[in-house]
C-alpha cells in the first residue's frame, strides 16, 4: 500500500498547482488521472481554442487585404495540435517527477474517506484534493445522440476543419469558436436561446460582439429553442450524416438550419460521478461537490477545487483555489477562500474583460448612489491611428470612487483589465489613475482620463466643497 501526505485526484490547472505547491511544503505528493497531465485546459480548452483563435485572426488580417484568400484549415488544425503539444511538455509525468511529485495513471475511486483506488491498488493520502473538473453539458434534444457532434473535446482533435458548421450555444466557448471558424473560412451558423450572445456581459458589449460577428458573415440564430436534430444527406434524405440540419422554435416557428457538423457549446456538468463519492461521505450534487469557504468538503480531510467545486469555472481560479487548498490541508491556520476579485475575458476579437459587477448588477445592490464612467476607446490618439471601429469601457464606483466593476470591449482587453483588478484587489480609489503616467499612445491612457474625472468627481462630492459651493 501506498502512502502520501497528499494525494490530488485530476491533473488539470488546479491539480497541477496543488500537487506543485504540497511539493514545495515538502510533501510526498501523488497526482492521479485517468488521462495525461494537462486537463481540459491543455487539451481542449484555454490553449487549442487560443491558439486557433490566432491563426484564425492571421486569416482574417490577411483576407482583409487579399479577398478571396482561403486558409489551409488542416495546417491549422496542425499547429493548434503542435501548440498542446508545446504546453504539454512542461507537464510531463517526468516534468512533474523533476518537481518531487508522482504521477499515476489509472481510474480513481474512493473505498472510503481515507482510502484511494487507482485501477484496483490501494493509495492512501492523510489529506485529499479533489480536481477532476468539468465536461461539455449535452442537452436532451431529440435525436442528438443520432448524429456525430462535436464538443471542445472533440473538435481539436479534427484533422481538418469542416466545410461549414452549427454551433448550438452563445456563451463564451460558443461564441469564440464561431468567430475563429468563420474567419478561417467555414461556414457558421450559431443557435443561441436568450436574445443576446454572451448575455452575462454588459448589454451593449454584446450587442457590440453580435454586430462583429454579423459583420463578418456569421449567421447568428438568437432568441432560437433548438427542438431536434438529424442526419440528412445533401438531397434531403436520411443516410449516413453528410449534412446535419437543426430544427429550432423561434418567435412561434420553425426554422431549420444546416451543416456539415454540429458543435454543442450549451455549458458545463461537474466531472462527479464513478468518483465512490458516496463511499467517501462526500456531499456532492450534480452541480459539484459542496465544498465549506476554506474549499474542505463534508470529509474534513478531503478538498475540491476548480469546475468539480465551482462556483467559477475558469482555469485561473481553479489555481487560486488549488493553491488555497493546498495549504489549508498543510498549514494549521486554514485560510478562507475569496471571491471578491473574480475577473474574466472572452476571447472573442475585440476581446471582451470582466471585473466585478456590470451597471445593473451594482444598481440592484447600490442604488443609484454608483458612479458609472464610460469611454470610448475609438477615439483615443491610439485608436485613431489602428483605424479602431470598435472599443469601449465602462468603469462603475460606489459613492467614494472604489471600483465595483469594470467591463472592457477591446483588443487585448485581457491585459488591459489587470489595472482595474490592482485597483480592487488593493481597494484604492479610482482617482489615483489621475496621476499614473502610461506611454503614448496606448489603450491604456483611458485609465488617466478617466480617473482625471474621478478625482474631479470626488473633489466635487466632498463635503466641506459641496457646503462652500451651497454657501456662495
Amino acid at each position: 500500500m501506498n502512502k502520501y501526505d497528499i494525494v490530488v485526484i485530476g491533473a488539470g490547472s488546479g491539480g497541477i498547482t496543488s500537487a506543485v505547491t504540497a511539493a514545495g511544503f515538502g510533501k510526498k505528493v501523488l497526482l492521479v488521472d485517468k488521462a495525461l497531465p494537462g486537463g481540459e485546459c491543455t487539451w481542449s480548452g484555454c490553449v487549442p481554442s487560443k491558439a486557433l483563435i490566432h491563426e484564425a485572426k492571421k486569416a482574417h488580417t490577411v483576407r482583409s487585404a487579399f479577398d478571396g484568400y482561403r486558409a489551409d484549415r488542416k495546417a491549422v488544425m496542425d499547429y493548434v495540435r503542435s501548440v498542446r503539444e508545446n504546453i504539454y511538455a512542461h507537464e510531463t509525468p517526468e516534468a512533474l517527477a523533476k518537481s518531487g511529485i508522482d504521477f499515476l495513471q489509472g481510474k480513481a475511486v474512493f473505498k472510503d474517506s481515507k482510502t484511494l483506488l487507482v485501477d484496483g491498488a490501494e493509495v492512501v493520502g492523510k489529506k485529499y484534493i479533489i480536481s477532476t473538473g468539468s465536461s461539455p453539458f449535452v442537452p436532451a434534444i431529440k435525436g442528438i445522440d443520432s448524429v456525430p457532434y462535436l464538443t471542445n473535446e472533440s473538435l481539436f482533435n479534427l484533422e481538418e476543419l469542416p466545410e461549414s458548421m452549427i454551433v448550438l450555444g452563445g456563451g463564451p466557448i460558443g461564441i469564440e469558436l464561431a468567430q475563429a471558424m468563420n474567419r478561417l473560412g467555414v461556414k457558421v451558423s450559431l443557435v443561441e436561446m436568450l436574445p443576446v450572445l454572451a448575455g452575462r456581459e454588459e448589454k451593449e458589449f454584446s450587442l457590440a460582439i453580435e454586430k462583429v460577428m454579423r459583420d463578418e458573415g456569421v449567421n447568428l440564430l438568437l432568441g432560437a429553442r433548438a427542438e431536434s436534430v438529424e442526419s440528412m444527406d445533401s438531397a434531403g434524405l436520411e443516410d449516413s450524416g453528410k449534412i446535419i440540419r437543426l430544427t429550432c422554435e423561434q418567435s412561434g416557428e420553425k426554422i431549420s438550419v444546416e451543416g456539415a457538423a454540429l458543435m454543442v457549446a450549451i455549458g458545463r456538468r461537474a466531472n462527479v460521478e464513478g468518483l465512490g463519492l458516496k463511499e467517501a461521505g462526500i456531499a456532492y450534487s450534480a452541480k459539484g461537490i459542496e465544498v465549506n469557504k476554506k474549499l474542505q468538503t463534508s470529509r474534513k480531510n478531503i478538498y475540491a477545487v476548480g469546475d468539480v467545486a465551482g462556483p467559477y469555472l475558469f482555469s485561473h481560479m481553479a489555481n487560486v483555489q488549488g493553491i488555497q487548498a493546498t495549504q489549508n490541508a498543510i498549514l494549521p491556520v486554514k485560510r478562507r477562500v475569496s471571491y471578491e476579485n473574480v475577473a474574466w475575458v472572452t476571447f472573442t476579437e475585440p476581446e471582451m474583460a470582466r471585473a466585478g459587477m456590470t451597471e445593473e448588477e451594482a444598481r440592484k445592490k447600490h442604488g443609484d448612489s454608483i458612479r458609472v464612467y464610460e469611454s470610448d476607446l475609438t477615439e483615443l490618439d491610439r485608436g485613431r491611428t489602428e483605424d479602431l471601429k470598435d472599443g469601449m469601457i465602462k468603469v462603475i464606483l460606489n459613492r467614494k470612487g472604489k471600483v465595483l466593476g469594470v467591463s472592457i470591449l477591446a483588443e487585448r482587453a485581457g491585459e488591459l483589465i489587470g489595472e482595474a483588478q490592482l485597483l480592487r484587489t488593493a481597494n484604492l480609489n479610482f482617482a489615483k489613475m489621475a496621476s499614473v503616467i502610461h506611454p503614448y499612445p496606448t489603450y491604456a491612457e483611458v485609465f488617466t482620463k478617466i480617473g482625471k474625472r474621478v478625482l474631479v468627481d470626488n473633489l466635487l462630492n466632498h463635503p466641506v466643497v459641496k457646503l462652500f459651493r451651497r454657501s456662495k
